[in-house]
């Protein structure tokens, strides 16, 4: 790409080779150069810019998703985290207590938490648990429970609020990277409506699904097992329902398509952690745990367990400035019908 003062220097070096008239540097003539030449800079980003939406090595955005269609292939959506938050007042009450749909709770990195459901404090009780989702959708809604204590404008009444379980579910919508290499893919492993690809590409066009496995004859011939997972990890009944009717109207004839869950295997972990100056562990370990709960996503299905990559997650947590792992000793082998999930997760200050 040329900017506009390397276009209009090249051609006032012609017009003068070519004329044998050196332009002033104020002139019309040099005015009228500097125009054109600022026009072309702006063809010449525009078609370097067409040259990069045309190929899907290099496609952005919307452009992306138009080299997606053309392979059959969905950029998946965001997904809202959704659970419960628990409400309480100290003292029993006569009349009831009324928390309204919308109230909106946060956890300590500020994020949004909305009822979705107005709820009562009965009379004579002194807590509520009301429906909520995280306000933003992805990843970001996956939070730990205990960790949802604050609230933007308490209820009349309302002293205090907590996440009894964690919030789980949300999605980040697929990035430009994730598709795109799901695009590449599709050219290196063609679907042919028959093929591990097929099944596979199929599966992640459904909103909710974060992984795939297919075991083709894994139940004898003419038999594919497809195991999913979502976001959350071990996906809905829905979801589930919804990737069978899908393939129950594409799969050949003859052959017997089974959709299921994967197999959950319990993952412990117990680390210890040192803080960077400045910071306090109780607010750092409580980061490592939110990251950690995060990274034991459904995208893990089919995924040994690494305690390097373990690693990797606790040290980008802001403010850790060393750690050792005890849990797990070793890498963990998973299996592709199994999905790692995370069991207790143990940070002791070290």
């Amino acid at each position: 790409m040329k900017e506009t003062s390397e276009i209009y220097a090249q051609m006032k070096e012609e017009l003068e080779r070519k004329t044998g008239v050196v332009l002033a540097g104020g002139g019309d003539m040099a005015l009228r150069l500097n125009a054109v030449a600022s026009e072309l800079s702006t063809l010449w980003a525009q078609v370097d810019w067409t040259k990069n939406q045309s190929f899907p090595q290099t496609a952005s955005g919307e452009y992306l998703d138009l080299h997606a269609y053309a392979r059959g292939l969905e950029r998946t959506s965001g997904a809202l985290a959704t659970g419960s938050i628990r409400f309480e007042t100290d003292a029993v009450r006569s009349e009831d207590i009324t928390v309204a749909s919308g109230t909106v709770c946060l956890n300590a990195a500020g994020a949004e938490f909305v009822t979705t459901e107005s709820t009562l404090i009965r009379a004579g009780e002194l807590f509520a648990l009301a429906p909520a989702t995280a306000r933003a959708a992805g990843g970001g809604g996956n939070v730990p429970a205990n960790s949802i204590i604050f609230m933007a404008l308490a209820p009349v009444g309302v002293l205090r609020c907590y996440n009894p379980e964690a919030f789980s579910g949300g999605m980040d919508i697929e990035t430009d990277e994730a598709i795109r290499a799901r695009i590449l893919g599709s050219y290196a492993s063609l679907p042919n409506g028959s093929n591990k690809a097929f099944y596979e590409s199929e599966a992640l066009n459904i909103d909710g699904v974060a992984a795939v496995r297919v075991l083709p004859r894994e139940r004898g011939l003419g038999t594919v097992d497809i195991i999913i997972s979502s976001s959350a990890g071990i996906p809905s009944q829905t979801l589930l329902e919804a990737v069978k009717s899908k393939f129950e109207a594409q799969r050949e004839i003859c052959v017997d398509v089974e959709v299921s869950a994967p197999s959950s295997v319990m993952v412990p972990v117990s680390i210890a952690v040192s803080v960077e100056d400045g910071y306090t562990f109780s607010s750092v370990s409580a980061d490592v745990r939110t990251a950690l709960s995060a990274y034991f996503s459904g995208t893990l299905l089919g995924k040994d367990v690494l305690r390097a990559r373990l690693g990797y997650v606790i040290f980008g947590v802001e403010g850790v400035k060393n750690y050792s792992i005890s849990l797990p000793a070793a890498d963990i082998s998973i299996a592709d019908s199994q999905l790692p999930v995370a069991g207790t997760i143990t940070v002791t200050e070290g």
